[in-house]
């Protein structure tokens, strides 16, 4: 709760002070011009010293009026993410709004648009988003958006033909077509504004919808990361062309870090205006990892998420971040050290090495078989076996500082009693598993 976190941030921020004026002599500690000559003294002093810094640093530990009221009552996956101790593991799922749900179809076929036309209207976006809160107990929602807004910002067609996914069917030919892109001193808050404003208009009607109906959880932002974008502006399809993201990073390294640049900086602008228009946290898809190797991954795409984390937590250091680099499990341990609290581990990922990988640094989401959510003919996929496998999931992962999530996003075939079956089997496990402090 709100009062839980204020506690967390100001022991925070007391704990930096008391270090920078305690010293083994009571006389060393001062305020204004007061020196302590016992301990009582000092311990007034101190008082007096934390309430000033409280008083003229409020904004830094305690939020204001209108952050108040736009923290969510339930916060557990915020908690969770900042790596406090919860009551239960907190849940959510990649694309948890769209595809498998029933009334999702029947919404698009009500209001006559495909996926990507629906991102250009507000109330389609917000309608999307709350679907599934409205079925499942899932701890947060996430925006309804797709990684190729940035992409189209930038001036880059992106299109749906249907059947085929999306698209980028002009893709960068070669370094001579960065000319067409804005240059990277364009890029800012206004900026954002203009070309993505549909998006932060949506996240402020999702925010008023979600009060409306009485849903008080966190609003999960997110981009792409720089690396997945360039692999789509230069090979324009997630099917087709795929190496010619490689390609471009080995026959034109320069103009490769110079896209790069130039797509950090919307991703921090574009991320950071979510936040301001009231966001409560952040997720950063490495989407296309698996398309690039270890070596050119060091090289070009971390350096781009050490710049969105040290810069985002510079501007919002109070804000859950979460990365999620998927099918590139090799740079977990490194990203875990960038600032990043929730490292996102694929279904690849071994569980039993997965703390040791990211330490006491981060916590971690994941990485649930999404098969496992699909009825099988045969019948083999039940309530039940999704609360075995859920169980082993807790069991083998640990239930503090863990975000249930899937290994990969729901791809369309899931059933929703089955979703239900995890979302529930996760809260209820792990409560159990906590109070019995087996986990």
């Amino acid at each position: 709760d709100l009062p839980t976190m204020k506690l967390f941030l100001a022991a925070t921020f007391l704990l930096t002070e008391a270090t920078a004026f305690t010293s083994t002599a009571f006389g060393t500690r001062s305020v204004g011009h007061a020196f302590a000559t016992s301990q009582a003294e000092d311990l007034e002093l101190t008082r007096k010293l934390i309430m000033s810094n409280v008083a003229n640093n409020e904004d830094c530990i305690i939020p204001d009026s209108e952050d108040e009221e736009n923290y969510p009552k339930h916060d557990l996956m915020i908690r969770a993410a900042l790596g406090q101790t919860v009551e239960r593991t907190p849940t959510w799922l990649f694309r948890q709004a769209g595809r498998h749900l029933p009334e999702y179809a029947d919404y698009k076929k009500k209001v006559g648009r495909n996926f990507l036309e629906m991102l250009s209207y507000p109330e389609d976006v917000a309608e999307c988003t709350l679907q599934p809160l409205r079925r499942y107990e899932v701890d947060a929602a996430i925006l309804f958006s797709d990684i190729l807004v940035i992409p189209e910002a930038l001036g880059i067609e992106v299109t749906m033909p249907g059947g085929v996914g999306i698209l980028v069917p002009n893709p960068l030919s070669g370094p001579e077509d960065l000319a067409c892109l804005p240059d990277i001193d364009e890029i800012s808050t206004e900026f954002v504004e203009d070309k993505l404003g549909h998006v932060i208009t949506s996240v402020k009607l999702i925010l008023e919808k979600m009060k409306e109906e009485g849903m008080s959880r966190p609003l999960i932002g997110f981009s792409a990361a720089p690396w997945t974008l360039l692999f789509y502006m230069v090979g324009g399809s997630s099917k087709k062309n795929t190496d010619a993201g490689m390609t471009w990073l080995k026959e034109h390294p320069e103009d490769s870090k110079t896209l790069l640049n130039l797509l950090t900086k919307i991703v921090i602008e574009y991320l950071s205006a979510q936040l301001d228009a009231g966001a409560h946290m952040l997720q950063v898809f490495e989407a296309m990892g698996m398309m690039i190797d270890e070596k050119n991954f060091d090289e070009f795409a971390m350096p781009c998420l050490k710049q969105i984390a040290e810069e985002l937590k510079e501007r919002y250091p109070n804000v859950p971040l979460m990365v999620f680099s998927r099918g590139a499990s090799f740079a977990n341990e490194e990203l875990s050290k960038l600032g990043y609290d929730v490292v996102t581990i694929d279904g690849e990922v071994d569980r039993s090495a997965a703390r040791d990988t990211v330490g006491g640094r981060a916590g971690l989401q994941g990485n649930y078989d999404p098969r496992e959510l699909i009825l099988a003919e045969d019948g083999s996929k039940t309530v039940e076996t999704v609360r075995e496998t859920t169980r082993e999931l807790l069991e083998a992962l640990g239930c503090q500082r863990l975000i249930a999530n899937l290994g990969e996003g729901l791809g369309g075939k899931e059933s929703p009693e089955l979703v239900e079956a995890f979302v529930n089997a996760v809260h209820e496990e792990s409560e159990k598993m906590i109070k019995a402090g087996s986990n």
